[in-house]
């Protein structure tokens, strides 16, 4: 449950002063996200106090976890337009270079420390065991479900990168998915619901469903059987995707492990093939 959904299920129950805090929330999210205590009583007219018994009575520890609840939902719903009126504000006067370098490096450190490795070691297992492997990954996902399906062809002998540019097309791609197949859903904010809704065919086909997401805001969370959660950020119109892709490198490079002979003789035979053809230079003159 995303946070706006936990301030209108407590909503009726809450005194006037937070009330009060619920409605500039829900109005404003994309600024609040971004205001501390004292900003945010200052901008409602209530108490410092009474904002902290407020993020804590939703269910926060700390003011700072309310905070980046909030500042995840926001980032999911704002526009192109918003983010990049962010992304002026974040950055403005700063050295770029090393802010966005420092940030993606920080995004990965999150992944490692938060990703629950029974979903990576079962998406491994998952995909060696399935008869056909689809990938669907749309919008600024698409590089990563192109990055993943070019690797996994070496591996397996079926893998379908699914894409369209409408929920039919989508359809009739997958449209034979089945019990014994995978699904390898990209969903990251902004949220397609073409992604959505093709997740949700393929649960309903009883297809195993492994998502590669960012977190408890994701609308394919609860139709995962192996959520992988990998730390994502939208600051500006350009998604940060490092921390996915390193996640796509991980997963490559374990069922690598687990199918050493299958990886060796298609690389070997690809390897022939592409020096028959000249594909790659060699260095010969």
């Amino acid at each position: 449950m995303d946070i706006i959904a936990q301030i209108d299920q407590n909503y009726n129950q809450m005194s006037k002063s937070h009330r009060r805090l619920s409605d500039f929330v829900r109005e404003n999210y994309g600024r609040a996200a971004l205001m501390n205590v004292e900003q945010l009583s200052i901008a409602t007219g209530v108490s410092e106090a009474t904002v902290v018994r407020f993020s804590a009575e939703l269910g926060y520890e700390k003011f700072s976890h309310f905070q980046r609840a909030l500042n995840d939902y926001a980032k999911s719903m704002l526009t192109s337009v918003q983010r990049m009126e962010r992304a002026h504000s974040q950055y403005h006067d700063s050295d770029i270079l090393s802010s966005v370098l420092e940030s993606d490096i920080d995004k990965i450190k999150t992944t490692l420390s938060q990703i629950d490795r029974n979903a990576f070691d079962g998406s491994v297992d998952a995909l060696i065991r399935a008869k056909k492997i689809y990938i669907l990954g749309l919008r600024g996902s698409s590089a990563l479900a192109r990055f993943l399906s070019y690797y996994l062809n070496f591996l397996f002998p079926y893998v379908k990168l699914v894409n369209g540019t409408s929920v039919g097309d989508i359809f009739e791609q997958m449209f034979r998915i089945g019990e014994d197949d995978a699904l390898i859903a990209f969903s990251l904010p902004r949220y397609s619901l073409r992604t959505i809704r093709a997740v949700r065919y393929a649960k309903k086909n009883n297809a195993t469903i492994i998502g590669i997401t960012d977190g408890a805001n994701s609308p394919i969370l609860d139709l995962c059987d192996y959520p992988l959660i990998a730390k994502t950020d939208m600051e500006s119109f350009v998604d940060s995707l490092v921390a996915p892709m390193s996640l796509i490198n991980a997963l490559v490079v374990a069922i690598s492990m687990k199918l050493p002979k299958e990886a060796s003789e298609s690389l070997k035979k690809l390897e022939s093939i592409w020096s028959d053809n000249e594909v790659y230079d060699n260095g010969e003159k």
